[in-house]
C-alpha cells in the first residue's frame, strides 16, 4: 500500500451543492405550476436545511469562536465570515417555515414560493463581502483552499443576486403586488447557480492508500 493525495469536494461544500440545487429547481416556474405551492416551498425548506448544515460544518472549522486579540487579520475576517454566514441560513430556515407552513394552511396561489428575505439576504451579503476580503491574504487561513478568489466571488455574486430577488419579492402595499415576479425568480435561480459553481470548485487534497502489486 502506497499513500497518495487527491483532491476531493470539501465536506461543507457537498451541503452548499446540494442546497443549491434544490434553491435554482425551487425558483423554476415550470416546476412551480407543475407541483404547486406547497411542494415548491418544501423545496427550498429542504435546501435551507443544507445551506444550514454545510455553514454550521464551515464555521466550526473555522473555530466556532472569535480568534483571540492580536489574531490575524485574515482569520478574523474568515471567522466572521463564517459566522454571519451561518446566522443568514438560519434566517433562511425561518422564512422558509413561514412559508411551508403559510402554503399548507392557506389557499395561496400556485408558483408564489419562498423568496430570499431581506434580512438573510443582508447577511448572505456581508459574509461575502467579508470572504472575499479573506482571500487577500488567504495563505495565512488554517486552510487557503477554503478561501478561494473564484470561489469567493461567486458567492458574492449570488449573494447581490439573492438580494435582487428580495428586491423583487417585496410586496407593495397599494396593490398588493410583488415589484417583480420575474426578479423574484430569476435571482433565486441565478444566485443558487452562483452557489452551486462556487460549492462544486472548492476542493481539498485529501490522502488515499493505493493498493500496488
Amino acid at each position: 500500500m502506497t499513500a497518495e493525495r487527491a483532491i476531493r469536494l470539501r465536506r461543507e461544500a457537498w451541503g452548499f451543492a446540494i442546497g443549491s440545487l434544490f434553491f435554482v429547481v425551487g425558483a423554476v416556474p415550470f416546476f412551480q405550476r407543475a407541483v404547486g405551492d406547497v411542494i415548491t416551498n418544501l423545496t427550498f425548506f429542504v435546501g435551507a436545511l443544507f445551506f444550514t448544515a454545510a455553514a454550521f460544518i464551515q464555521l466550526a472549522l473555522s473555530g466556532r469562536h472569535p480568534p483571540r486579540r492580536g489574531a490575524d487579520r485574515a482569520e478574523l475576517y474568515d471567522w466572521w465570515a463564517a459566522a454571519v454566514q451561518f446566522a443568514g441560513t438560519l434566517l433562511f430556515n425561518v422564512s422558509t417555515t413561514v412559508a411551508l407552513i403559510s402554503a399548507a394552511d392557506t389557499d395561496a396561489p400556485v408558483g408564489d414560493g419562498w423568496r430570499p428575505d431581506a434580512l438573510g439576504s443582508v447577511c448572505f451579503l456581508v459574509a461575502s463581502g467579508l470572504a472575499v476580503r479573506a482571500t487577500v491574504d488567504r495563505e495565512r487561513l488554517w486552510d487557503p483552499r477554503a478561501r478561494t478568489w473564484h470561489g469567493a466571488w461567486l458567492n458574492l455574486v449570488g449573494s447581490v443576486l439573492f438580494g435582487v430577488s428580495a428586491i423583487g419579492a417585496y410586496t407593495l402595499p397599494a396593490s398588493g403586488d410583488l415589484v417583480s415576479l420575474f426578479w423574484a425568480n430569476l435571482g433565486t435561480l441565478l444566485g443558487a447557480a452562483c452557489f452551486f459553481v462556487a460549492a462544486v470548485l472548492s476542493r481539498r487534497s485529501v490522502p488515499v492508500r493505493v493498493r500496488t502489486a
